[in-house]
């Protein structure tokens, strides 16, 4: 294995996956392990998995490893907070120094919808585009003209939490009637509950099985998601916006779906019309952990 072997952590709220990977993104190992609570216990997983790929590639992988975290991270200083759903309530974590420490290998940090952005354009060669990760939550992240773009305080993308309606329901962050709250895994599993299968997936499956229900409650979350697909285009004009997050494992019915609430959307719209926005919606690729393979390339483009 060559110098050029790069390792990349995904840590989620759920697992933490990690990837060796060789100099051109290609996955070499790949270790999964579910995420404690705490920070702590996230620093010991996070150095356990290193410490897995090591023995899964028998290489000591002493080069940059790369972490993909949710939370506002400050990348300059390896350090994140507001990473609520992992337990971690310091005001600032150094997580880059305490991951170091534990596995002897230089650590970068970066957001982890930023992480899953650049893997995404790593993978499908899109060098201008907007990652809309629908998970849990609802965010964003852009790689413009090759380029990752961070915004000024680390909040670039953090489009769940701009507030549509201001009648509507609280939101954790503090706001009311915030885009997440209708846009998001979240809100497929208040609408339609599940407990067999991933709620998202229950709710199209039952769809195209013909429940009337069902097809309100897709048609009105297609349409919401469209709301942010319309709101990222107009913001920065990329070249595709990709749908990927937990949501996105429906695949291309989840595309379909959005891609013909933006038509209808602009049915009255010849401004809208012109943009063309269903012919630039992409689904993420399902077959490439994006997310750890872009924490990987991390140590490429982080300051």
């Amino acid at each position: 294995m060559s110098a050029a072997t790069m390792v990349g952590l995904d840590i989620g709220a759920t697992k933490v996956l990690g990837v060796a990977t060789d100099g051109d993104g290609r996955v070499l190992a790949e270790v999964l392990t579910t995420t404690p609570l705490g920070a702590d216990a996230v620093v010991a997983a996070a150095a356990d998995v290193v410490t897995e790929l090591r023995a899964r590639t028998g290489h000591r992988l002493e080069g940059t490893v790369g972490v993909g975290i949710p939370g506002i991270v400050d990348v300059a200083r390896g350090a994140v907070k507001h990473a609520v759903n992992l337990g971690v309530e310091e005001e600032w974590l150094p997580l880059a120094d305490l991951l170091s420490v534990a596995t002897g290998a230089p650590v970068v940090v970066d957001n982890d919808v930023n992480a899953a952005a650049l893997g995404a354009a790593h993978v499908t060669g899109h060098q201008d585009l907007v990652y809309l990760s629908i998970g849990t939550g609802l965010a964003a992240a852009s790689i413009l003209d090759g380029r990752l773009r961070r915004g000024a305080h680390a909040a670039a993308g953090e489009i769940g939490h701009i507030s549509v309606d201001p009648a509507g329901r609280p939101c954790r962050c503090g706001q009311v009637g915030c885009l997440e709250i209708a846009a998001s895994g979240s809100a497929v599993a208040e609408l339609w509950p599940a407990t067999d299968v991933p709620p998202a997936r229950a709710l199209f499956d039952a769809a195209a099985a013909g429940d009337a229900k069902a097809v309100r409650v897709r048609d009105a979350f297609a349409a919401r998601v469209a709301d942010a697909v319309r709101l990222v285009a107009l913001t920065v004009d990329p070249e595709v916006v990709l749908l990927g997050g937990g949501v996105a494992q429906v695949g291309e019915d989840l595309r379909v779906a959005v891609a013909r609430a933006l038509a209808v959307q602009a049915t009255a719209s010849p401004f809208l019309r012109s943009l063309e926005l269903p012919s630039r919606l992409e689904l993420v690729p399902s077959d490439v952990p994006v997310a750890a393979v872009g924490a990987a390339l991390l140590g490429r483009v982080s300051p």
